[in-house]
Formats: structure tokens, C-alpha cells, sequence
């Protein structure tokens, strides 16, 4: 074995070394959580590792007399389903507009920065004024609420990533449609959708996982009745005892969502990328 080849060996081990080590560091304390969620709160706090494995947790966080969970968890598939279909909707028409209309350079570069710096604002610091903002029109503790902060926090995200996207996609494209007596909706629906399928089903995953995650907001605008998973998960420290065991449970119940939408995902880009390869 020549000394290049021996070189070119200790590379590959060491890159494969370095990309085991990351991902024992990215799933390392998920299957920490998710065995922390088969234990008794004794055997979790005296840090058995031998355990027998137990129901009880799920059992209680699903069907227990105190816990609001299900709720919680139909409250973020409404909340992160609806503020990531209008985020995405005036996302895309603002990106389209910034981009193919006339607009003068500075205007759209000024926009896309602002999309930028406010998405780098912590919500928290948001928190208040929409609560006072959403309070002063009746719509306090109401989901609705909820749904609005969540579609004008992400939409900034939307707005960039997409317009990044729409920037791949020539001009020539849509003038041919235009040409062959297509509408500007048919344009849209025939030509730029199915070529922008792979951004606009990444973007959607991403600004649905943030909605789904977001916890001071929800904290904020909620009660009991309209709390999300995040909120519904923080309710398990109580007072007088911390359910260690119950909110790893929940947690791990929580990651559902979010990983049957990378699933998804995952085969519509493929979908998305044939469909916009053909004409």
C-alpha cells in the first residue's frame, strides 16, 4: 500500500471518527429522554441502568385524569398547520413580488433585511406587547392569537428562503408561458410551483418545526384550554414535585410530528424535483 494511499485511508477514518462522534452528540440526548421515559421516577433520579422498562409514563401523560396533553397536542397541530400555511402563502406571493415585479433594487435588498434582522429578534421580547396588543381586541387566550404572532414570527424566515429559491428559476420560463396563453395563476400553478416544490416543502417543514417548538409566545398568549405541547410539557414541573418521567415522556411524543414531516418530506422533494424537471 502506497504512503497516498495509507494518507487517503487515515482521512476517511478520521472524517468517519468525527461524523460518528456528531451524531452521538445529536442523538445522544434524545435516546437519553427516551429511556429516561420507560423509567420510574426512583430509578431515573438514582440513575439506574439497568431498569425494567415501564408504560406508566405514556399511560399517564395520554389518558391520566390531570393531564391535558391531548389537547396540548391537537392545539400545536392546529396552531403550527395553520401559521405555516399562511406564512408560507404571503411568503411566497411577497417573494414573487419583491423578484419579478419592477421594483428598485434597494427596495427589495432593504425588505430581505429586514426579513433578517427581525427574525433574529428573540420572540420573548414580543411576548408582551401582543399580549397587551391581543388583549386589547378580545382576543385573549384564544388560539387565534396564537396562530397570528406564529405566522408574523415566521414569515420573515419564509419570505428569505424562498426568495432564495424563486431566484433560481429563469424569467424565460414564465414569459414562455405567457406566451403560450397561460394565465398569471396558471403560471404559477404549472411552471413555478412544481419547479419550486423541493424549497417550498423544505421551507414548510422548517417553519412548522419552529411553530411546533415555539414556547414563550405560546406561553404568553394561552391558558390550560389553549396551551400547546411546548406549554403543556413546562406544566409537569409543578410546584412540590418535578414529573421528570412524564415530561420525558411527552417529549418523546412531541419529536412525532416532526419526524413524520421529514419522512414526508423526504419523498415529496424527489416528487417535486421530477415534476419540475418536466415540462
Amino acid at each position: 500500500m502506497s504512503t497516498r494511499t495509507k494518507q487517503n485511508l487515515s482521512v476517511d477514518r478520521a472524517l468517519l471518527g468525527f461524523l460518528f462522534l456528531a451524531a452521538m452528540l445529536t442523538i445522544g440526548p434524545f435516546l437519553w429522554i427516551a429511556l429516561a421515559s420507560f423509567k420510574t421516577q426512583i430509578a431515573l433520579l438514582m440513575g439506574t441502568v439497568k431498569f425494567t422498562p415501564v408504560g406508566m409514563n405514556y399511560d399517564e401523560v395520554l389518558f391520566g385524569n390531570t393531564s391535558t396533553f391531548a389537547r396540548n397536542f391537537l392545539n400545536s397541530i392546529l396552531v403550527a398547520s395553520v401559521s405555516t400555511m399562511a406564512a408560507m402563502t404571503i411568503g411566497f406571493l411577497a417573494g414573487y413580488s419583491l423578484l419579478r415585479l419592477r421594483w428598485p433594487g434597494w427596495v427589495v435588498n432593504l425588505f430581505l433585511l429586514w426579513a433578517v434582522v427581525f427574525n433574529l429578534v428573540p420572540p420573548v421580547t414580543l411576548a408582551g406587547a401582543w399580549y397587551e396588543l391581543f388583549r386589547g381586541i378580545g382576543l385573549s387566550n384564544d388560539m387565534v392569537a396564537l396562530i397570528l404572532a406564529h405566522t408574523t414570527l415566521h414569515l420573515p424566515m419564509a419570505l428569505w428562503l424562498l426568495s432564495s429559491f424563486l431566484r433560481e428559476i429563469p424569467r424565460e420560463l414564465e414569459e414562455a408561458a405567457f406566451i403560450d396563453g397561460a394565465s398569471f395563476v396558471k403560471t404559477l400553478w404549472r411552471v413555478v410551483i412544481p419547479i419550486m416544490m423541493p424549497g417550498l416543502v423544505s421551507t414548510g417543514i422548517l417553519v412548522f418545526i419552529f411553530s411546533w417548538n415555539e414556547f414563550p409566545v405560546a406561553l404568553a398568549l394561552t391558558n390550560n384550554t389553549s396551551a400547546t405541547v411546548p406549554v403543556g410539557i413546562a406544566k409537569f414541573a409543578q410546584e412540590n414535585e418535578i414529573k421528570y418521567t412524564q415530561m420525558a415522556a411527552a417529549s418523546v411524543l412531541s419529536a412525532i410530528p416532526a419526524l413524520l414531516a421529514l419522512m414526508f418530506g423526504q419523498r415529496y422533494i424527489v416528487k417535486g424535483l421530477t415534476a419540475g424537471a418536466v415540462k
